[in-house]
């Protein structure tokens, strides 16, 4: 309730915005947004507002299809897909609220020009800090507010730095939620996120703690994640992590019935080996690797441009470019071993050597992986983010 009406209570209307953060299914989404909505649509009559997301299709995905059902019954809202907006109206208020998405260093470019009387970020500790930085500056009306919301990252993270520890010279309103605020959980389904995930991810998405990423990223325990049953009825995929002197690494999948097998490898050091191979022969190592087995995708590391266009023109394998966020893929892989849905064949020896070795650095500002040890590491993150839709394993449709 006071993150819906912080803004029409006397003691807190000196506040500038609010920052909500906190653990995963917490219901920081649905409050914010249902606050935005009521405080801009009470307060404001013919202006903008943004509303803004890492890209439109998250923002789509994650607050404006919610929307009829969460606000369908007070407000009357039409939405512009062309044009990246949507039209509210009210008791003879009109208010616009565009859609920005904040995904790379270029995104502020988007935002530029435009007079807001406020916005909304959804998973702000998502999005760059230029991109951040204008849509505050484009928020110049008079009685314009801020509304953050996000899941922790590390304390070093230029959010926590600047508006989390900074939030009482900034005039912020702080709000800190948990999975004990959202009513609409069960108990049960709190059980299960909180069997998900383990070590850094369980802290940040569980407990809420903006938090240091340190030691081994993953936690491999042979006895529950090796295995050599291949599921029933399985459909194969192929991920490939390209290298030329360094490391180039291809696994062999199957899944089905929301389990991932990786039933067999290729790994090839031309550093160590003190030879390099040309696109075609890892070609040739492909078509070894998948046998006569009605592989439907190889999913390819997407810097690999010339191997993408060799698989292309031999006809053999539909290719895919990988997705390529590299934390939000460890959180994925880690989610997927710790719920059982990932397995490896024993004979993967070189994907269960890095899982031993792969790391967070030890310092620094961003986090981020060791760059060693991590060639079979970036081809099982390509194949869960890629074709296992979510961390429950479950099948891309």
């Amino acid at each position: 309730m006071l993150a819906m009406t912080w803004w029409n209570r006397p003691q807190l209307k000196k506040c500038e915005g609010i920052i909500c953060d906190g653990a995963v299914r917490s219901g920081k989404t649905v409050c914010m947004t249902d606050g935005f909505f009521i405080w801009s649509m009470s307060m404001f009559d013919g202006q903008s507002f943004g509303i803004c997301g890492r890209s439109i299709a998250s923002l789509r995905r994650n607050v404006v299809c919610n929307l009829y059902s969460w606000l369908g019954g007070i407000f009357q809202l039409r939405e512009s897909r062309s044009e990246n907006k949507l039209t509210v109206r009210y008791k003879g208020r009109e208010n616009t609220y565009y859609f920005f998405g904040g995904l790379d260093e270029s995104s502020y470019k988007q935002i530029q020009g435009i007079t807001l009387a406020g916005a909304l970020l959804d998973e702000v500790a998502l999005m760059p800090r230029s991109f951040v930085e204008q849509t505050c500056a484009r928020c110049s009306v008079e009685g314009s507010k801020l509304w953050f919301n996000c899941n922790p990252a590390g304390p070093e993270h230029w959010f926590y730095k600047e508006w989390i520890e900074k939030r009482r010279e900034k005039q912020m309103l702080y709000l800190h939620f948990t999975m004990a605020d959202n009513p609409g959980l069960s108990h049960a389904i709190r059980r299960r996120y909180e069997n998900l995930y383990t070590g850094v991810f369980y802290k940040r998405y569980i407990l809420g703690l903006w938090c240091v990423a340190e030691g081994l990223i993953y936690s491999f325990d042979k006895q529950k994640h090796l295995s050599c049953a291949v599921p029933p009825n399985p459909r194969y995929y192929i991920s490939v992590d390209y290298g030329t002197m360094n490391p180039f690494s291809a696994g062999l999948w199957c899944v089905g019935q929301g389990r991932a097998l990786r039933l067999r490898e290729y790994y090839y050091d031309g550093r160590k080996s003190g030879k390099s191979k040309t696109d075609g022969e890892y070609y040739e190592a492909l078509l070894e690797l998948a046998g006569d087995l009605p592989v439907e995708q190889v999913i390819v590391d997407p810097s690999a441009a010339s191997f993408i266009t060799l698989i292309r023109r031999k006809g053999r394998f539909s290719v895919r470019k990988a997705k390529n966020n590299v934390l939000d893929g460890i959180r994925q892989v880690s989610a997927c071993l710790q719920s059982g849905c990932l397995q490896i064949h024993p004979s993967c020896t070189d994907a269960i050597r890095e899982f031993s070795l792969y790391r967070w650095e030890e310092q620094g500002t961003w986090e981020r992986p060791v760059k060693e040890h991590d060639h079979a590491m970036d081809e099982i993150r390509y194949f869960c983010t890629t074709v296992l839709r979510r961390w429950d394993g479950k099948e891309e449709a």
